[in-house]
């Protein structure tokens, strides 16, 4: 079914539909994260996985040939991309448990800022005046979130700054993996490439919750509809529609209008997990935002 839906996402519905139903699909994965009890990794796993599975028998049915066109660079890029994705759900699902859904979301969110980093220092591409103000504000932006609780002695969740770090490092693995998946995005097209990156995504994270011991079975039926949720909304709804908006939309307006997730997520916690954000921490999200909008709307 997730597959039909796809198909007639692809046809019938515009660029514009496409992404407001993204940006609500992507909005709920924090939520998801904070609802499931099993290992982040383990949930970071299925959520890959499922999503994977789903999109196979359209992958298998009409783009088999393209697969085979694929060679050893691409394959690379590939391969650096789905790790990149991978530490990036391990990351950003662990800072759920530490920090705010407000602040977490908000510092995943900043990987344009990274993007624009990596793209100075490994593409040669330029850095504007806008770019270079928008990663400053985010930063003052950022700076505010994570101090301003401690000092003001108002924490949501155990450990606030270790969440931060783990979101912000969430956010530079998301750059990577979009670094990373730039030349292999302009050769193949939207489903072979994300059952490629996906299929390299979740070997990375099987490996991790070997390595880490966690188990891979034994979870309650609550889990395993978690565990799909994910997949089906963030994951097929979400980023995979994403990926197919960038091919009619520019990519700046993506990005600007992705910054609608963390204020999806911030109303979801208030809701549903009665989780309400500081002062600081909306002060400091407002300032993050409008600095990855001044980063994003530049390119």
């Amino acid at each position: 079914m997730a597959v039909d839906l796809l198909q007639t996402l692809e046809n019938e519905v515009s660029p514009a539909a496409g992404l407001a139903v993204a940006i609500v699909a992507i909005s709920t994965a924090a939520i998801l994260v904070r609802l499931t009890t099993a290992p982040s990794s383990v949930a970071a796993l299925y959520r890959v996985l499922f999503t994977t599975l789903a999109l196979l028998p359209l992958a298998g049915w009409k783009y088999r040939t393209e697969f085979a066109r694929i060679g050893r660079r691409d394959l690379a890029f590939a391969t650096l991309s789905g790790i990149a994705l991978a530490v990036h759900f391990v990351a950003w699902f662990e800072s759920l448990a530490w920090t705010s859904v407000a602040a977490s979301v908000t510092l995943v969110q900043a990987q344009p800022l990274f993007v624009a980093l990596g793209a100075w220092l490994l593409l040669s591409e330029r850095l504007s005046t806008r770019i270079v103000a928008g990663i400053l504000v985010a930063i003052a932006g950022m700076v505010t979130m994570s101090v301003g609780d401690l000092l003001g002695g108002v924490l949501v969740g155990p450990d606030p700054m270790l969440g931060n770090a783990l979101a912000l490092l969430g956010a530079v693995m998301a750059a990577g993996y979009v670094l990373a998946g730039r030349s292999l995005r302009q050769r193949v097209s939207l489903i072979p490439y994300v059952v490629v990156v996906y299929g390299v995504c979740s070997a990375v994270l099987l490996v991790i919750v070997l390595a880490q011991g966690a188990p891979l079975t034994g979870y309650a039926p609550r889990e395993w509809l978690i565990f799909a949720g994910l997949a089906l909304g963030p994951g097929l709804f979400g980023h995979t529609v994403i990926n197919w908006v960038l091919a009619h939309v520019e990519s700046s307006t993506v990005s600007v209008s992705l910054l609608a997730e963390p204020v999806g997520s911030t109303v979801l916690a208030l809701v549903f997990l009665g989780e309400s954000p500081t002062l600081f921490t909306m002060l400091g999200g407002a300032v993050v935002l409008f600095g990855i909008g001044l980063t994003a709307s530049d390119r």
